[in-house]
């Protein structure tokens, strides 16, 4: 049993529901193979609705395999996981191909007195533009860094561990990503004041919450744009008025608004904002900070030496790996509309198709979701039983950063919903390279093994 197995196993045991907890008790599934028992023995699966029904134990669950016609090959799988990390477009991974070997732009684009160093070095730039042009920023805003995470650290301790604030106090939505949220703590152990908001019962954090949080002392406050579990949208430009009108300032991550909606920090008026290459199709360990020219001068920096980036972030820079986030970025920009129409057709194809399950509830605001992120609750099916029913299809239970935890969602905890209800709820996301046929699969394949899933735990 691989430990995902065996994690998935911990976290559907350890519902509060006890019938949820029948459902996975001893499986563990291999996709077009015998299902090994690590408590029990070993089941023999035999074919059952267009895929395989297995006895473990005593009790059947079903797992799917393709069926034939599907037109998905069979040693395939069906990534449905975009808000985890995207493929790598090929124009992306053919622009990267250049700047790694000694034929190419190898150089350290700080090494300025000679040709190789210049040519990476006008790279980087190109590459700052189209981040910039992404962002509706200006180039001199955009600073490299090794991702969303230490962007997300050099933003909200570089404004609240800066001598030019006016106060210690930030602010927090309770719904953030764990790269905020584990920031903050870090900084109230460190002597800062730190307040949650606590969203609608539909995921939205409005402007009235922020401003009743807000004190004389706040320095930032820090929301997301799109949440990377419900897919809901906050309206940005209404907080950026509450948060400017106190005097403090905002810091958006905007991981998962980048390349789904249109992003104009000009007309957003926010002061930090955070993105990431692997979310817009673009490679992994790369990523960008928007500082507003104004509050430059504030970022206290986190990493000292070597001084590349104003000082702001040091140490040599990637090439190959901005230049692939540039090139992302371009396409990003100049796709969105065409991208967005196609997966928000295939959104409202999956959603009808879901909507028909009986028990299915869709968390969050429907009316203010990108397309492409989705998560569902099936009443009586606990969701690692449901992904180890479904084992050639990549869903998530939540953020791909806390899927590590056996605690329930905590931003499915933060809507007010139970444990229970947290436990059965799966994220679906899919994009640019999802086809029909896929949506087709998936939705069929959760229609088969949900009432599977509830005939075991009857």
């Amino acid at each position: 049993m691989s430990g995902g197995d065996r994690l998935r196993l911990r976290l559907a045991l350890g519902s509060a529901d006890p019938a949820l907890r029948r459902q996975s008790r001893g499986l563990a599934f291999k996709p077009f193979g015998v299902y090994i028992d690590a408590m029990v023995g070993i089941a023999v699966d035999t074919p059952h609705a267009g895929g395989r029904l297995a006895s473990v134990g005593g009790e059947r669950v079903v797992a799917m395999a393709f069926p034939s016609g599907s037109g998905i090959p069979r040693s395939a799988g069906v990534y449905f996981d975009y808000a985890a990390t995207t493929p790598v477009a090929p124009e992306v991974a053919d622009a990267m191909r250049g700047f790694l070997t000694a034929g190419g732009i190898f150089g350290n684009p700080s090494s300025i007195t000679h040709k190789f160093g210049h040519a990476a070095s006008e790279a980087v730039e190109n590459s700052r533009e189209h981040v910039a042009r992404l962002l509706s920023a200006k180039p001199r805003e955009i600073f490299w860094t090794s991702g969303a995470t230490e962007s997300i650290n050099l933003a909200l301790k570089g404004v609240m561990q800066s001598a030019g604030v006016r106060g210690r106090h930030l602010v927090v939505s309770a719904l953030e990503h764990k790269a905020v949220l584990d920031t903050a703590s870090w900084l109230a152990a460190k002597g800062c004041e730190v307040t949650y908001l606590n969203p609608e019962t539909d995921g939205a954090i409005t402007a009235d919450i922020v401003r009743a949080a807000i004190r004389p002392r706040t320095a930032l406050v820090s929301v997301m744009y799109v949440n990377n579990e419900l897919g809901t949208v906050t309206d940005i430009s209404e907080i950026s008025r509450a948060v400017h009108d106190a005097g403090a300032y905002l810091h958006v991550d905007a991981v998962q608004a980048a390349g789904r909606l249109p992003l104009d920090v000009r007309r957003l008026d926010v002061d930090l904002l955070s993105i990431s290459g692997h979310k817009i199709y673009g490679p992994k360990g790369i990523g960008a900070l928007f500082v507003r020219s104004e509050l430059r001068h504030l970022l206290a920096p986190q990493m000292h030496g070597g001084g590349q980036e104003g000082g702001v972030r040091p140490g040599t820079l990637p090439t190959h790996q901005i230049a692939g986030f540039g090139e992302a970025a371009r396409l990003a920009r100049s796709r969105l509309e065409a991208d967005n129409a196609r997966v928000r057709a295939l959104d409202a194809r999956f959603l009808q198709k879901i909507a028909s399950i009986d028990g299915a509830v869709v968390n969050g605001d429907r009316t203010t979701r990108v397309p492409g992120i989705l998560n569902v609750a099936f009443r009586g099916v606990a969701a690692e039983s449901l992904m180890l029913g479904m084992p050639n299809v990549a869903v998530s239970a939540g953020s791909a950063c806390t899927s590590e935890s056996v605690e329930p969602s905590h931003v499915l905890r933060a809507l007010g919903v139970s444990d229970t209800h947290a436990y059965s709820s799966i994220r679906f996301s899919f994009g640019r390279y999802t086809t029909g046929a896929e949506i087709d699969f998936v939705a069929d394949c959760v229609a088969a093994v949900v009432p599977e899933l509830r005939s075991v735990a009857a």
